[in-house]
């Protein structure tokens, strides 16, 4: 069982000059105690607004952030939950990822959705198509970025994106290439990208904690049955392409909280191992009381040596 981290809500800090000393104190504890992945969203307004936060809460840029906190950090693999294909051509994005998997030594995800937020897109002055579009788009950006992390040159032709000379050097060191990790649980398109392009899948499960956001009511109540359907269809998606429903890593965000008064250890022990008798190989917590660092070193001592970690 692997345990990432997410990080969000920099409105809990007084000002952006405490942002970097508090995400760097973050990552290197998440580091120090054996966590297996870090990510930050990838927004450029607050997407907690859905949820009644202001719109202009402090949000930074994802790739510049896990760019930063790689270089602070030894061991922990760093990805945005998840990038959105609007915001960047698919060949910077190839070329970003591929950037910091070889200035960090192998550690970038490239985490990936079709995008959703429509006021972010359009209060920036960025295109924001149809939902069809844009998980063309997504797939599109999906195949070029097999096609230039396997060193392929050859012009690439699609709908949206032509490449004449698809040039990436140098490749990343992550072997065959960073694992590709393809957010959302739509049964349709969503899963069937995952079963045809990705190595990993992530699906939201939400929180028993009222004070955290959920997807949908659903995940907050039947969390688990919500799963395994999922994880059903996508291995129906795997049969129908020909691919191997093992090689996707089965990943979940959850919301929890460490404290005297929420969960304690214990409840996030089970819940890690009610999740693995699912199938889950990676969960990324979004610990809404991060700051306070402790909860951070209550998961290393307390639970992370507790659960068997794939070290892969």
């Amino acid at each position: 069982m692997r345990i990432g981290l997410q990080v969000t809500d920099l409105g809990r800090l007084v000002s952006p000059a405490d942002f970097g000393k508090k995400l760097t104190e973050i990552a290197r504890t998440a580091d120090d105690m054996e966590f297996f992945s870090f990510w930050v969203p990838d927004h450029l307004l607050n997407a907690m607004s859905v949820f009644g936060q202001p719109i202009d809460a402090p949000i930074l840029e994802g790739y510049s952030t896990i760019s930063y906190l790689a270089a602070l950090t030894q061991r922990i693999k760093v990805g945005l939950q998840v990038t959105c294909p609007l915001f960047r051509h698919p060949a910077v994005l190839v070329k970003t990822v591929s950037t910091i998997d070889v200035l960090s030594g192998g550690r970038a995800y490239l985490g990936i959705g079709a995008g959703w937020f429509e006021r972010e897109a359009k209060g920036l002055g960025i295109a924001f198509p149809s939902k069809r579009e844009r998980f063309e788009r997504l797939e599109e950006t999906l195949q070029i970025a097999k096609h230039m992390w396997t060193g392929n040159t050859r012009p690439f032709g699609g709908k949206y994106y032509q490449l004449s000379e698809p040039i990436n050097s140098p490749q990343p060191l992550s072997q065959p290439h960073p694992p590709i990790l393809i957010g959302g649980e739509g049964e349709k398109k969503t899963l069937r990208l995952v079963a045809k392009y990705a190595n990993a899948c992530n699906i939201r499960i939400g929180s028993p904690l009222e004070e955290s956001p959920a997807s949908s009511g659903e995940t907050r109540t039947k969390p688990f049955d919500l799963l395994r359907r999922k994880l059903e269809i996508l291995g129906q998606h795997c049969k129908d392409v020909g691919r191997s429903y093992a090689d996707i890593e089965k990943t979940v965000q959850a919301f929890i909280s460490l404290s005297p008064n929420t969960q304690d250890a214990t409840r996030v022990i089970e819940l890690c191992r009610q999740l693995a008798k699912v199938g889950v190989q990676h969960i990324i917590f979004n610990i809404s009381n991060v700051y306070e660092i402790t909860p951070l070193e209550i998961m290393g001592a307390q639970v992370i040596p507790k659960l068997p970690i794939n070290s892969e």
